[in-house]
């Protein structure tokens, strides 16, 4: 093909990429400080991250951490981001314990290779919040994490010492994480009452035997386990050594000897050198187990210097220009104002946040957007919708192109089946730190994207929330074809939760409460029937696979509103949805069914309790 360039455009296009460089070295120099000892903070990755070293005295580091949890335990809506790292090496002892809380906007990691080159001798726990004498609870534990680290319990006392506490509800991971030395407990049971807590998601980790508790529902994925107290309505388990058995509903455990498909966060570590790199671990099949037991996990590693690092005063123009040269990108803690989408252009990018780094646009467009390429990587970060109403928050592949193929049957996009797109612990708020809205948080229209725990939430509390104030119709919207969901919540979205149109979809547990403010049924009616399922598979889809999804109400206007169905899907033989219930939570109202016409009604005469059905058709 004769090449049209013009000698003009290729001069532009030299001179570009040569002050981008310069920008960009530019940059890099600017921000290269080297932190002076090891109480400082890492000055490379931000002000608000803290590189800890197994020379520093436990009273050092005791003190750091502890100051960052007295600020974050209780400020949910706050700005401030932390990451608190550990390089290779052991801290704690049993006469010296280091033991603290991980509060809001707080990530825990370990700087290893593996969980095995950094231990805690002490305790690294999250407690219920006390609200009065008599609400002491965990339903606002979201938004933050631990991983990559041995934590061997020892220390505290009383209550305390019984285990490590990991009492949270969504937007909570634990990954790569082996505890030994005590039980691990999902419920805060050292308060006073109710206790309640709603989570959660531990992936790729070891531990002994754990305590539920009073967890609603959980999803432990590739982890290997020393036993599981009890189920309450969705307790989900895929390829878990140690796992209950299936037994839905009655526990209500689901279990998969194995995960279809699975790919585990990229993280940040350090070699034996000392030199920062990012480990991007290899696409599963078919697995179970931890990724890291008796070898390395399977995977790439990536120099530093592969990576853009910034902070929330750099530009969204300069990110651009540094994933345009081809690099990928670290978003250090922080809050970033967006006037423009961070734009990912090339195949096997990587965009990863520390410390919650939380994208907000300001214009309307989409926070990010990745054409339709193999392997992009997005992980560990919060996006909340901006000021401007967005189409979506973040978006894979073009709508606009994937709804010409459709409509000329060109089935032009691309099979990703053999290095596909991922997600992993992207977070989405609408309402709540900030007034916003979002048509759609996240939409998928590239085929084989993998989901590995997301949480899409329209607010029910915090700053700017009301039906017309933080509008936002769906949490995800799924165009493209064999996409898979694993570890997926949903909540309070104005029309349906999930909208999945492609073809091949699989969903390995979903966690949803359908709009608590709905101010009238007409408000709330699709058509003909009574308010918007939470979960939907349309009719241009021909299969469609989902494992142990719960979905529940609490229409708290002192309106009676009315669900027919909770979840619709096509009836045909490629559908096949296993062990799927409802619960009325409190408040007015029903449920009537729970998946197309089947399924007995929730509302206030079986409040509390599942309404089971184990397979649909």
């Amino acid at each position: 093909m004769k090449n049209t360039t013009s000698e003009s455009s290729t001069a532009k296009l030299a001179f570009a990429r040569l002050v981008g460089t310069l920008l960009l070295t530019v940059g890099a120099l600017s921000g290269s400080a080297v932190a002076q000892n090891a109480t400082e903070v890492a000055s490379d990755f931000g002000p608000n991250v803290y590189i800890f070293d197994p020379s520093m005295s436990t009273s050092q580091i005791q003190a750091t951490v502890d100051s960052i949890a007295n600020q974050q335990v209780s400020n949910q809506f706050g700005t401030q981001r932390y990451a608190l790292l550990f390089k290779p090496g052991v801290y704690g002892s049993a006469a010296t314990p280091l033991d603290f809380q991980v509060g809001y906007y707080t990530e825990v990691a370990g700087l290893g290779a593996s969980p095995a080159d950094v231990t805690i001798n002490g305790h690294v726990d999250v407690y219920n919040q006390c609200f009065a004498a008599n609400n002491c609870i965990a339903l606002d534990n979201f938004w933050r994490s631990l991983s990559n680290l041995t934590i061997n319990v020892m220390g505290l006392s009383g209550c305390r010492s019984s285990a490590d506490f990991w009492a949270v509800s969504q937007a909570a991971p634990m990954r790569r994480v082996n505890i030994t030395g005590a039980n691990v407990t999902l419920q805060d049971y050292c308060t006073a009452g109710p206790q309640y807590a709603s989570g959660g998601f531990i992936a790729d980790s070891q531990t002994g035997f754990v305590i539920n508790g009073s967890q609603q529902q959980f999803y432990v994925r590739n982890s290997s386990i020393g036993g599981w107290s009890n189920a309450v309505w969705d307790q989900v388990f895929t390829g878990v050594v140690g796992a209950p058995a299936q037994s839905y509903p009655n526990p209500a455990y689901t279990t998969l000897p194995s995960t279809p498909i699975s790919r585990e966060k990229p993280f940040l570590y350090t070699d034996s050198n000392g030199n920062y790199k990012v480990f991007v671990p290899a696409l599963q099949k078919n697995s179970s187990g931890v990724s890291w037991s008796g070898a390395n996990t399977p995977g790439q590693s990536r120099s530093i210097n592969n990576f853009f690092v910034a902070t929330p005063s750099t530009n969204v123009e300069v990110i651009n220009l540094a994933l345009l040269l081809g690099k990928s990108l670290i978003l250090t803690p922080g809050v970033y104002q967006l006037k423009d989408s961070i734009r990912v252009l090339y195949p096997n990018t990587i965009v990863l946040g520390l410390g919650f780094a939380t994208l907000v646009p300001q214009t309307g467009r989409p926070a990010i957007t990745v054409t339709d390429v193999d392997g992009v990587r997005i992980a560990g970060l919060i996006v909340d919708a901006g000021p401007i109403n967005s189409d979506a928050l973040v978006q894979l592949g073009s709508s606009r192109l994937r709804g010409l193929d459709n409509w000329f049957g060109f089935n032009r996009f691309r099979d990703h089946s053999s290095n596909p797109s991922s997600l992993s612990d992207v977070f989405f708020r609408i309402g709540g730190a900030t007034a916003g809205s979002a048509t759609t948080s996240l939409e998928i229209n590239s085929n084989d994207v993998l989901l590995d725990d997301i949480w899409a939430w329209r607010a029910d509390h915090g700053t700017g929330v009301g039906w017309i104030v933080n509008t936002a119709d769906h949490g995800l919207v799924v165009n493209g074809d064999n996409v898979t969901a694993l570890g997926l919540a949903v909540e309070h979205y104005q029309k349906e939760q999930v909208l999945w149109n492609g073809n091949g979809g699989e969903t390995i547990f979903y966690q949803s409460e359908l709009p608590y403010d709905p101010p009238s049924q007409s408000a709330w009616t699709d058509g003909s029937a009574n308010g918007y399922p939470s979960y939907v598979v349309s009719n241009s889809a021909n299969t469609h696979q989902a494992y142990g999804l719960g979905i529940y109400s609490f229409f708290n206007q002192g309106i009676n509103i009315i669900e027919d169905n909770a979840m619709t899907v096509p009836d045909t033989s490629g559908i096949a949805i296993h062990d799927v219930g409802t619960v009325f939570l409190n408040g007015s109202g029903q449920i009537t069914h729970v998946i197309n016409g089947q399924g007995t009604t929730a509302n206030s005469s079986n409040g509390g309790s599942l309404n089971p059905v184990v397979l649909y058709p």
